[in-house]
Formats: C-alpha cells, sequence, structure tokens
C-alpha cells in the first residue's frame, strides 16, 4: 500500500447523489492542496478555480455578500489524522466550516498509483442521499 504521506493537488470534487445528479460545489476545474504530515497533522485547503474579487483592501473587509460568495467557494480545514486500513480519520481541530470544528470524521480511502480519492459516508439530504467524493493527485506530477 501506498503511503498518503506528502501534499497532493486536487483534481476534482464530485457530489453524488441518489437519483443519478452528480454536481461540482466548485466547477469542473477547482484547486486545491492536501498535505499529511509525519507527525500525524494534516490540512487542506479546497477552491473554486475563479472566484470573485471583494471590493475592499481589508481582508476582513468589504460588503458582506462579496465575503458570503467568497466563503461559499472555499473550504479549509486542518488538525490530525490517522490511517485505519483502506479509511483515514481525521481530528478537526479547525474549520473555515465552523461545524467542524472539534469534530472527528473518517473518509473512504482509495490509492490508485499517484491517485487519491477519499469518499465521505453516504448522508440524506433533503430525502436524497448524497455521496462526496473528492480525488487528488500526488504533487509534482503534471496534471
Amino acid at each position: 500500500m501506498h503511503s498518503i504521506l506528502g501534499v497532493w493537488d486536487l483534481i476534482d470534487w464530485q457530489r453524488i447523489y441518489s437519483d443519478g445528479k452528480r454536481i461540482h460545489p466548485f466547477g469542473e476545474n477547482p484547486v486545491g492542496m492536501l498535505a499529511y504530515m509525519t507527525d500525524g497533522r494534516m490540512m487542506v485547503q479546497m477552491l473554486a478555480r475563479t472566484r470573485p474579487l471583494i471590493d475592499s483592501k481589508d481582508p476582513e473587509g468589504g460588503p458582506l455578500n462579496d465575503r458570503a460568495q467568497a466563503f461559499s467557494t472555499c473550504l479549509a480545514y486542518f488538525g490530525t489524522y490517522k490511517v485505519l486500513d483502506n479509511q483515514v480519520e481525521y481530528c478537526i481541530e479547525a474549520s473555515l466550516y465552523p461545524n467542524w470544528s472539534g469534530k472527528q470524521t473518517i473518509r473512504g480511502m482509495v490509492i490508485e498509483g499517484d491517485k487519491l480519492i477519499l469518499r465521505t459516508d453516504p448522508s440524506t439530504v433533503d430525502g436524497i442521499t448524497v455521496v462526496n467524493e473528492v480525488s487528488w493527485e500526488r504533487a509534482g506530477n503534471p496534471a
């Protein structure tokens, strides 16, 4: 089994619905990085590749709607991780999405050469089952 240690570049994020629908929350060409360190820490950031600018020179300023749009096109968190067979368990210390801060979660994991695919457990949203699938490629490889 290949090690997940190191840095991974985001290839794709899909939400797969039980009714057959598939969406790309950050578009079909997102950008992001996932890092697994030897000391058991991890961090991830995923963004839509094209994001509207905020009308402010202050990173904490600007119109509320602009900041809300920026928030909705970015996902980031960090914490610790542990590999469990074909899964990785995260203890999220802090997240841009505050509901995940201080929580634990497990992702299904498949490594195929230099590709890493992480899947959430199925969850139900408005009566429809959804699975998130995030694909990564080991950093340093041509896209």
